[in-house]
């Protein structure tokens, strides 16, 4: 299975994602074919075109005078009864659209069942969605990541009047992802393909360690002069180089918390998702004793844990900012030890006992937590 990281410098939207993914080598006519059995009496093309120079392939969807909103069980109908799609590309097709529900049912305070989901419920939308997933199946693509996403900015014009950028569901689907503005005011990154990443995307941030196969533009509607109006799709396979990614790191000085307090947050915080959590001793103000508590989250949970951290701790403020993590590449491999399985986790550099394994076998079989560690990399480098 492959790797697909999406570029979104110039936003991302529906067609534009159909487009990138034909750009970077799914088969054409085998998409097309797959659309035509949703039968929703539309024609489809894609051709080759430029913008701001840069070779782009545009995706059409020609519905007619069709305008139909619909409602999350009959698109979930249409999907489901289209003869050409895998069970693969209707399972993300439905994730996408559930994602979206979630979404406007949020905004308009309705059941899921209940949203109508107005332009996206055209034949377009409908289209661009299953056309991503069918394209992404069609590159083999298992795993999907992110940059962060240019929205846009201004205002742009909707079934509920003019509206700011970004509109409500694009809002609400990129909830604790990492977004920016830049360019030109409008709307550069549409409810369709904030859906589309926010359901199927693993993370957002750096461009994960990879072997490039190809890469692909899907091309927008309008023609920018400062940007090229593209979404960049890379496709590749998975390396063993170092790994380089996004991270926020979050700190709080604390004078007035009790170690038992501290310790609580710190079990919290690593619950909620953190990646790491450290306390150090500070000497601070009118030299109090204090304590220096620093978290590394993905970008797209550091409000979270910022709650965490407001909710556990006597703090009153916090300190964030973006820092770079490279890391190893590893796997996981299971040994056998004369007091049971050890999970190892291991690299180009070597292995390591699984803490938790060994300290637990130590307990049970009541040996020195070191005999068990030494048998589990024993044991490792005998078989491996």
């Amino acid at each position: 299975m492959k790797t697909c990281y999406f570029d979104a410098f110039s936003g991302i939207s529906g067609d534009m994602t159909v487009g990138a993914l034909l750009d970077a080598g799914a088969d054409g006519p085998a998409l097309l074919d797959a659309l035509n059995s949703l039968n929703l009496g539309a024609s489809y093309s894609f051709e080759k075109t430029k913008r701001r120079g840069i070779a782009a392939t545009k995706f059409h969807v020609d519905g007619g005078e069709q305008k139909a909103h619909r409602h999350l069980p009959h698109i979930v109908r249409i999907i489901e009864n289209a003869a050409r799609l895998s069970d693969q590309t209707k399972q993300r097709s439905l994730a996408v659209f559930n994602a979206l529900g979630a979404a406007e049912s949020k905004i308009h305070n309705q059941p899921l069942e209940k949203v109508h989901f107005h332009e996206v419920g055209a034949v377009d939308s409908i289209s661009d969605i299953v056309g991503a997933c069918y394209g992404l199946e069609l590159l083999n693509v298992g795993e999907i990541y992110c940059s962060p996403i240019n929205v846009g900015s201004g205002t742009v014009e909707t079934d509920h009047g003019t509206l700011p950028v970004p509109a409500p569901a694009t809002a609400e689907l990129l909830v604790n992802k990492p977004v920016y503005s830049k360019g030109p005011e409008m709307e550069l990154t549409t409810p369709t393909g904030a859906a589309i990443v926010a359901a199927l995307a693993s993370g957002f941030g750096s461009m994960p360690a990879m072997s490039i196969i190809s890469t692909g533009f899907g091309a927008g509607t309008k023609e920018f002069p400062g940007q090229a109006n593209v979404l960049r799709a890379v496709i590749g396979e998975r390396t063993h180089a170092v790994e380089s990614t996004t991270v926020t790191v979050i700190e709080a000085n604390i004078d007035d918390s009790t170690p038992q307090m501290l310790g609580y947050a710190m079990d919290r915080l690593f619950a909620a998702g953190a990646l790491d959590v450290t306390i150090q001793p500070l000497l601070m103000k009118k030299n109090r004793p204090g304590s220096l508590l620093s978290v590394i989250t993905r970008p797209e949970e550091q409000e979270a844990l910022a709650k965490v951290i407001l909710e556990e701790t006597t703090t009153l403020g916090l300190r964030m900012f973006t820092a770079e993590r490279r890391v190893q590449s590893r796997s996981e491999v299971t040994v056998d030890t004369p007091y049971g399985k050890v999970r190892m986790k291991v690299t180009p550099q070597g292995a390591s006992p699984e803490y938790d394994d060994c300290r637990a076998l130590a307990a049970e079989k009541g040996v020195p937590l070191k005999k068990v560690l030494a048998e589990a990399q024993f044991a490792y480098w005998k078989e491996f």
